[in-house]
């Protein structure tokens, strides 16, 4: 298989040793199977080291989309004399009749594997037809799917597909995958209310493994009467004890269950306070540059231009923000609103729609769909509360809950790139009040018990926005209503 093949299957063949280390997990912790299945077996490290381990193993199945893999690991079985009552076949996941497939195998039955580490953006972006035919299952629409919420792993999809295969089977589901994958699976089958013992999750170094970075884990789901909406969480695969159980709770995925049961109460409510997040361009070698005299700035391409002041903003990124740093950079702000008409500029600010002009073919190259039959050097998420004086802000891609106090710099309003979320307020005061209640120990204890600091993005608007701050406040009896922190002080200084 060429490489870029080996890409579009997210094909990341199990190591012996990773294999053989689960199958002594799984005979450790699991009943003993009749039978096994695997549905995307690759050379079949899984299905060889579980008949290995297995003795009650009766009879077993293999499948896979490539028939070279197929090959090699029938003649591997064939070898070891295990061929005998196996079934090795090539099949296409998304095709195939999985329920008659798991209707002729013997309980219990060990569903083992390592689906592919691929998402459907990317499949699509290679044009690739190995696709489910509803790849948009979250049914997500509008703004949504244009910014990327409606992508997902393809191992997720086949994940949950496993799940209904054993509800009315006495069986084991034991899955390689992304630790996010395996929260989105428990997540939707625990709202589905689906028949399930207490999961785990055994988190694993994918970089020793597969020479991929990813918080990575086996996922263990074990069929039942029961329908036990939790999951066990160990540091590694040899560890006895767990470290971390996750949840549903009210129909919220927790991240620490005791933190939420004690701050369950301030959970949404009437919101006086909006998050919001900071300005999307996707062209930062034009939109972002570094002033290097009184008019004259240079871009990321390293050509200095003279611009016009009106339509420059100091920029902090969430990596400013992060590690306390004043801004370094300018941000093009060319509109005041989404949407907004931008020919003016010719009129108002020549130099800068000249500059703009001439880089517009990198600008027009956008790939996202939220810029299409926009006004040229349309940007996004701009409105009136970007350019408000005073924000509490904080970083989404940085793993602490820090807020911080952000005011003017060089008499200028401050924006924030995509990377940071942040409340746009009208005076100090109210900005330093809500930077020490947010970063009070209440708070803190709340955004804990729904934070997965593996997450890719940890802190979201839709995270920070359902903690009712007003109950908060009231709650504190706004005994810090304006005093400043040293923290605040600190920040005032930008």
């Amino acid at each position: 298989m060429t490489n870029n093949k080996k890409i579009e299957y997210g094909d990341f063949q199990t190591p012996r040793e990773l294999a053989r280390e689960v199958c002594r997990l799984l005979k450790k912790n699991t009943t003993e199977p009749k039978s096994i299945i695997e549905p995307t077996c690759g050379i079949g490290a899984f299905f060889i080291e579980a008949l290995s381990t297995f003795p009650n193993i009766k009879s077993g199945c293999a499948f896979d989309l490539n028939n070279e893999y197929i090959d090699v690991l029938k003649n591997e079985l064939s070898k070891k004399r295990l061929l005998q009552n196996n079934k090795i076949e090539v099949a296409d996941f998304f095709s195939k009749d999985w329920q008659s497939e798991i209707s002729s195998l013997t309980e219990p039955i060990l569903v083992i594997g390592n689906p592919p580490w691929v998402t459907n953006s990317q499949l699509g972006q290679l044009q690739s037809d190995n696709l489910p035919t509803k790849y948009n299952q979250k049914k997500m629409k509008g703004l949504d799917a244009l910014t990327g919420k409606s992508n997902f792993d393809i191992s997720e999809w086949m994940i949950s597909q496993m799940i209904d295969w054993i509800q009315e089977k006495r069986g084991v589901i034991a899955m390689l995958c992304k630790t996010s994958v395996a929260r989105k699976v428990l997540l939707s089958a625990w709202q589905k209310n689906k028949k399930m013992e207490i999961a785990t999750m055994h988190i694993f170094d994918s970089k020793t493994y597969f020479n991929i970075s990813a918080d990575s884990c086996l996922l263990t789901v074990v069929s039942s009467k029961n329908r036990h909406k939790e999951c066990k969480i160990y540091d590694h695969l040899w560890a006895d004890n767990p470290n971390q159980t996750i949840g549903l709770r009210d129909n919220f995925l927790v991240a620490d269950i005791p933190s939420y049961e004690e701050t369950k109460h301030l959970i949404d409510g009437e919101q006086h306070y909006q998050w919001r997040t900071g300005v999307k361009h996707d062209c930062s070698k034009i939109m972002e540059l570094e002033q290097v005299s009184e008019n004259q700035y240079i871009n990321g391409l390293g050509e200095i231009n003279e611009l016009e002041n009106k339509y420059l903003f100091p920029l902090l990124k969430g990596s400013n923000l992060a590690n306390g740093k004043i801004p370094s950079k300018f941000m093009i702000v060319p509109q005041t609103r989404i949407g907004q008409d931008t020919s003016h500029l010719e009129i108002t600010a020549p130099k800068t729609w000249q500059y703009l002009t001439k880089h517009s073919d990198l600008l027009d190259r956008r790939a996202s769909s939220i810029y299409k039959d926009k006004p040229k050097f349309s940007i996004f998420g701009v409105v009136d509360y970007t350019f408000s004086k005073w924000k509490v802000a904080i970083p989404a891609l940085y793993k602490k809950l820090d807020f911080s106090v952000i005011g003017p710099y060089q008499n200028k309003v401050v924006v924030f790139d995509d990377t940071v979320n942040f409340i746009a307020l009208d005076n100090e005061k109210e900005a330093c009040e809500l930077a020490d209640i947010l970063n009070s120990k209440k708070a803190t204890t709340f955004y804990h018990s729904f934070i997965f600091w593996d997450s890719k993005r940890p802190i979201t608007v839709q995270l920070l926005k359902s903690l009712d701050i007003d109950e908060l406040l009231t709650e504190s009896g706004n005994t810090n209503r304006y005093s400043i922190s040293k923290h605040s002080k600190q920040l005032q200084l930008i």
